[in-house]
C-alpha cells in the first residue's frame, strides 16, 4: 500500500503541490492524470526520494519509505537516463547488477524482458541506432529488470506505437496481478481509462478527483441520453426538455433532470424506439470537466 499524504511543494513564489493526498493499493494500477505541469512528475520524484516535499508524507504500509524500499521500486522517470553507446542487452544486465541480482539472474530477467518488449532482435545495437520508441522500451525494462515491489511510470507509453502500448500494459498486467502496486502518469486518457483500476486528475497541484474508474463515471451523473426512434416525422424531438443534438434517427440529450421517461414516452409517440440509454461521461469528459 503506497500512501501520498497531503503534499505540499514550492518553488519560490510558484505552487508546485497543494496538498496532493491519494493512495496505491498492492495489485492495483494507478492511473495519474494532469495538464502539463500540472504536479504529476513533481508528486513521482517526492515519492521515488528524488526531491523533498515541504511538508505531507509518502508512506508504505502505514510507515515512512525508506533508501531500502525505494531500493525495491521500479521507476521510470520523465527524462531518459540510459547510455547511448552501450548495447540494449548490456544496459540491461548492468542495471539489474546495480539493483542487487546476481550475475546470472540479471542475464536470465534481461532475456525474457526483451522478448516481452519485443527487443530481442536488437539485443546487439546500441542504445543511439535505436529509434525514440525502441529506447523507451529499453527504458522499461530498466524499470521492470529487477522485479520491483512497485512500479513509478512517467509517461511510459510515451511514443510507443500500439504494438507496443499491448505489449507493455500486458507486462505490467501481469505485475498487477502478482500484486504489485503500479501508479503511471499519461496524457493518453482513453488508455487510462482502458487499462486502469483507479484514476487520480491533478491541476495546478491540486486532486480535483480520485477513485476507482468506473466510480468517477457513475458519480458524474447519467451523462447523455441517446435514443433511437426510426420511422419518426422530422423535428419529432424539437420539444423534449434539455439540450438536443439530432443526428437523423439519432438524438442525443444532455441536461436531462429526471430519468428520461417522458422522453421515452414521447419517443414511443413518435415512431420505433430501437434504442434508449444513458452514455455514462468518458474519462475524457471527465478530466475536462475537473480542470476546467
Amino acid at each position: 500500500m503506497i500512501e501520498i499524504n497531503d503534499l505540499h511543494k514550492r518553488y519560490g513564489d510558484k505552487t508546485a503541490l497543494d496538498g496532493v493526498t491519494f493512495s496505491v493499493r498492492p495489485g492495483e494500477m494507478f492511473g495519474f492524470v494532469g495538464a502539463n505541469g500540472a504536479g504529476k512528475t513533481t508528486t513521482m520524484r517526492i515519492l521515488m526520494g528524488v526531491l523533498t516535499a515541504d511538508s505531507g508524507s509518502v508512506l508504505r504500509d502505514g510507515r515512512p519509505l525508506t533508501f531500502e524500499d525505494r531500493r525495491r521500486f521500479g521507476y521510470m522517470p520523465e527524462e531518459r537516463g540510459l547510455y547511448q553507446k552501450m548495447r540494449v542487452a548490456e544496459q540491461v544486465e548492468y542495471f539489474g547488477r546495480l539493483s542487487g541480482l546476481t550475475a546470472g539472474g540479471a542475464r536470465k530477467a534481461t532475456g525474457d524482458l526483451l522478448e516481452q518488449l519485443s527487443l530481442t532482435e536488437r539485443a546487439n545495437d546500441t542504445v543511439d541506432a535505436l529509434s525514440l520508441g525502441n529506447q523507451q522500451r529499453v527504458q522499461l525494462a530498466v524499470a521492470l529488470v529487477h522485479t520491483p515491489e512497485v512500479l513509478v511510470l512517467d509517461e511510459p507509453f510515451s511514443g510507443l506505437d500500439p504494438l507496443a502500448v499491448d505489449a507493455l500494459a500486458e507486462v505490467l498486467a501481469a505485475r498487477c496481478e502478482a500484486g504489485v502496486p503500479v501508479l503511471f502518469s499519461s496524457h493518453q486518457l482513453d488508455l487510462v481509462e482502458r487499462l486502469c483500476h483507479s484514476v487520480g486528475i491533478i491541476s495546478a497541484g491540486r486532486m480535483t478527483a480520485t477513485g476507482a474508474v468506473e466510480e468517477l463515471r457513475d458519480r458524474e451523473g447519467r451523462g447523455t441520453l441517446r435514443v433511437v426512434v426510426r420511422g419518426a416525422a422530422p423535428g419529432w424531438a424539437a420539444s423534449l426538455p434539455g439540450e438536443v443534438v439530432e443526428k437523423g434517427d439519432e438524438v442525443l440529450v444532455t441536461g436531462v433532470e429526471d430519468d428520461g421517461q417522458e422522453i421515452l414516452h414521447l419517443a414511443v409517440r413518435a415512431g420505433s424506439v430501437e434504442h434508449f440509454g444513458w452514455q455514462r461521461p468518458t474519462l475524457t469528459e471527465i478530466f475536462r470537466e475537473a480542470v476546467a
